[in-house]
């Protein structure tokens, strides 16, 4: 999932408060789960804004929605009348929710409540881990399913550094080592054959050189 963190009140209220007409909207799926950016809380960031705006004697009006995905079109079909009519828009998506939104409505300001974080899990209640930086060129087949260029701070390949004491990093005490995840997931599985193969240097033209990257489906 996509992990977000909603913005500064304050830089939040700097984006929007010259507008005359506002709407906060949520996206319901990967930054609801991580509750920064679903409908409740695009409604309290909009009940916040208001007082804002009572607090400074601005004259904006704020309303609020929301919609399952900011980055499909069909998910827009419910909120259309209420997009096509709003000034400016506060989106609670992630960047690429907000990206998709700006392109879908050219003539609106489309506002980011949140800084996007990381790709991530949820190994507990109100905890959210990255994971995955979406590399274009996966190892986990051979890893025991740990991801080195995330979770190792140096981002090695090929087995631990020098640096790693008792299974944690040297950056930090609290902060696992990855290779020693990777050796104890291969141990459980019976599979420490793969600690031996090399991984070549990584090509990280798949995950940046020629702009953005795309993928299609074909048939469709």
């Amino acid at each position: 999932m996509i992990v977000g963190e909603q913005k500064p009140f304050d830089e939040v209220w700097e984006m929007v408060k010259d507008h005359k007409q506002l709407t906060v909207f949520g996206c319901n799926t990967c930054v609801a789960v991580c509750h920064q950016g679903g409908n409740k809380e695009a409604e309290i960031l909009a009940s916040l804004l208001r007082m804002r705006a009572t607090q400074e004697n601005v004259d904006i009006e704020i309303v609020h929605g929301g919609i399952e995905r900011q980055c499909e079109h069909p998910f827009f079909d419910s909120a259309q009348e209420l997009l096509e009519k709003t000034e400016a828009v506060l989106s609670l998506a992630c960047g690429i929710g907000v990206q998709f939104m700006a392109a879908k409505y050219e003539s609106t300001p489309v506002y980011p409540a949140l800084n996007t974080t990381f790709l991530g899990d949820v190994p507990e209640d109100g905890l959210f881990m990255e994971k995955c930086q979406a590399c274009g060129d996966c190892v986990l087949g051979i890893t025991g399913g740990v991801c080195p260029v995330t979770r190792c701070c140096k981002r090695l390949l090929n087995g631990p550094c020098g640096g790693s004491t008792m299974g944690k990093c040297e950056i930090s005490k609290d902060i696992d080592c990855a290779w020693q995840l990777v050796v104890n997931r291969l141990d459980a599985l019976g599979k420490m054959e793969d600690y031996e193969k090399i991984t070549p240097v990584k090509d990280w033209s798949k995950d940046r050189a020629g702009g953005p990257r795309s993928f299609k489906v074909e048939g469709f």
